[in-house]
């Protein structure tokens, strides 16, 4: 690739990079909301869906994920080795990662209202998530993610002076959002348990649709898995094709 190129793709991988971080900071929010009540938390999800779900979010949030997954893949095959510092392998495992809440988020939100009409709301969401067993599950998949993020603009912008007198109140940020929005998802979780004596089912929508939007999710995450996986073998295999000694 020409030289001239690589400031562009820095860029973009940046801007890309800061999308999916606001992305992943209004949705930690959200759950801290709850910390305080169900209602507050719901008033949150409407703002984030307001803005995700229009025609510019929808269209900035899926094309950064277009862009930055793109660009993982590129640089998967482009390294040249595999050495790295602990830091890098933390961004690297929590940003391939990411994308498993995405698609998550894009099935479990976008495909079910597009084409189901499910309308969530925290109370269906935290309902489905306890009757699936999958509550720890989105927990889990959300602070890898947040961590990627900030360690990715940590690692750009570090050098800047500004940065570095932040550093004590963005490590704070980086370790005390998940917590809150753990703590404020448990707080919503209770709340839920506490209105209904059994807990209700699912939307009956989201339970009519489940084996396709399953079916959605599964084909999403295997054919993520299989790009990985192929730009990092085809990478190693060049890797051993130019290391390999020409016979003359």
């Amino acid at each position: 690739m020409r030289p001239e190129l690589w400031p562009v793709l820095r860029r973009l991988q940046l801007a890309s990079g800061v999308m999916l971080l606001i992305y992943l900071f209004l949705h930690l929010v959200n759950h801290a909301l709850g910390i305080w009540s169900l209602d507050l938390a719901g008033r949150g999800l409407t703002f984030a869906l307001w803005i995700w779900h229009s025609v510019p979010g929808t269209i900035m949030l899926y094309g950064a994920a277009l862009i930055h997954f793109a660009l993982a893949v590129r640089t998967i095959y482009g390294r040249r080795h595999w050495v790295l510092p602990p830091a890098e392998w933390i961004r690297l495992w929590a940003g391939l990662s990411l994308p498993l809440l995405l698609i998550r988020h894009a099935v479990a939100t976008r495909l079910a209202t597009s084409l189901y009409g499910f309308e969530p709301n925290y109370e269906r969401i935290v309902i489905s998530l306890i009757t699936s067993g999958t509550q720890g599950l989105q927990l889990a998949l959300l602070a890898p993610g947040w961590i990627h993020g900030c360690l990715g603009v940590w690692f750009r912008l570090r050098h800047y002076p500004a940065m570095q007198r932040a550093r004590p109140a963005l490590l704070a940020l980086l370790v005390g959002l998940p917590l809150l929005s753990a703590v404020g998802f448990l707080r919503m979780k209770q709340a839920v348990v506490a209105m209904h004596v059994v807990l209700p089912a699912p939307d009956s929508k989201l339970v009519m649709h489940q084996l396709a939007l399953d079916t959605w999710r599964h084909s999403l995450v295997s054919l993520y898995l299989a790009v990985i996986v192929s730009a990092l073998l085809a990478g190693l295999l060049r890797n051993w094709l130019e290391r390999r000694p020409s016979s003359a």
